[in-house]
């Protein structure tokens, strides 16, 4: 145990002794967090859309209210009035404006005759999320419309309720739970990975083979100071993260202590898997070239950005073996719903099993010779 120790305490003494090291590890996945964060999943503000009324009627002045309305309430989109059809399109084709609605002549005369009046909108298909957006925001506003002055005493229509079981989360509280996750990778990576490959290109790992520490010693010690120091990096990006997207609820007890359990589990698991792919190699410019290739197909595909659901067959079976998928789901129900420990075992649980079996495959392919 003692020389275990003397392994892990002088990892943890390099380790401090290398603030860019630390800074590295940490600082990147807290500035995806805040850039990312606030640059998707942000609702459509101010977008221009150009309205042509080619009817004049009461009808369409009607639409032109509803526009001012938006424009002055939720501001989604500011209208820009057109005289010319061509030209709106023009615009919308040229990016001046976002989307166009075009009201057709005799559209008033066809809404008082209920014969099948129709506007027209032009958008830019090529942005999915905004020519949705304005889809969605025209489709209620034409709704709106044709609701009847009068309401009918027994309604015939059956209504839809919305029941949220929580407030509102911005995409940035949603982010937290990967960036939380990407950030112990980043340690695990530089902090384990890297170092233990560059550690044994300068001939440090030959000093261990002249000393009596045995193989499972040298091995447990390496994986314990790896964790340690991505248990580090995850306290210290939970709670800077938790502050700057706003998430109180890592100030209950029960959600930080099953916070650090997550976090002790999740570094176990991601340090055993980064030192079995690590073992046998010996050139330093691997784990380099390995750092993008891991990234993408270890934090993509675990929900961290997008539901899994939404995945191709294939993906989905990466993403049920991808460790990733445990910690960001274990995150997400502690930080975001306030579930407690019940809603994370089956995470907690493949996380330790993962760690063992990782562990128990690299041990005996640890090579205690040069």
């Amino acid at each position: 145990m003692n020389r275990m120790l003397a392994i892990v305490e002088r990892e943890m003494r390099k380790f401090f002794r290398s603030p860019a090291l630390m800074m590295a590890s940490m600082i990147f996945p807290l500035v995806q967090l805040i850039v990312l964060g606030n640059a998707f999943g942000g609702k459509i503000r101010d977008a221009k859309l150009g309205l042509v009324d080619q009817d004049g009627g009461t009808q369409a002045l009607k639409i032109k209210e509803a526009f001012d309305s938006v424009r002055a309430n939720i501001r989604t989109f500011e209208p820009v009035y057109y005289n010319d059809d061509k030209k709106a399109m023009e615009d919308v084709r040229n990016g001046k404006i976002q989307g166009a609605v075009v009201i057709p002549p005799q559209y008033s005369r066809r809404v008082y005759e209920e014969n099948h009046p129709r506007i027209a909108l032009i958008v830019d298909n090529s942005d999915n999320f905004m020519s949705s957006t304005l889809e969605q925001e025209l489709t209620a506003l034409t709704d709106s419309l044709n609701q009847p002055t009068i309401e009918p005493r027994v309604l015939q229509k059956t209504a839809l309720e919305i029941v949220e079981l929580y407030p509102y989360i911005e995409y940035m509280k949603y982010l937290l739970p990967g960036s939380i996750t990407l950030a112990m990778f980043v340690s695990v990576m530089i902090g384990g990975g890297m170092l233990y490959i560059d550690d044994k290109a300068r001939g440090v790992h030959e000093g261990y083979l002249v000393t009596p520490i045995t193989k499972t010693e040298l091995v447990f010690g390496l994986n314990v100071a790896g964790a340690i120091k991505a248990v580090l990096t995850g306290v210290v990006i939970c709670v800077i993260g938790s502050l700057l997207a706003g998430v109180s609820t890592l100030f209950n007890p029960f959600t930080a202590f099953g916070l650090l359990v997550m976090i002790l589990l999740t570094s176990l698991a991601f340090n055993t898997m980064m030192f079995l792919l690590m073992v046998r190699i010996e050139d330093p410019l691997v784990p380099r070239a390995m750092f993008g290739i891991l990234n993408t197909l270890l934090f993509f595909p675990s929900g961290a950005i997008y539901p899994v659901q939404a995945f191709p067959f294939w993906l989905r079976a990466i993403a049920k073996a991808d460790p990733f998928t445990y910690a960001v789901h274990g995150f997400k129900s502690l930080l975001l719903k306030e579930t407690g420990l019940v809603a994370i075992w089956p995470d907690m649980l493949y996380l330790s099993i993962f760690a063992v079996i990782t562990l128990s495959i690299a041990t005996p392919l640890f090579k205690r010779t040069l």
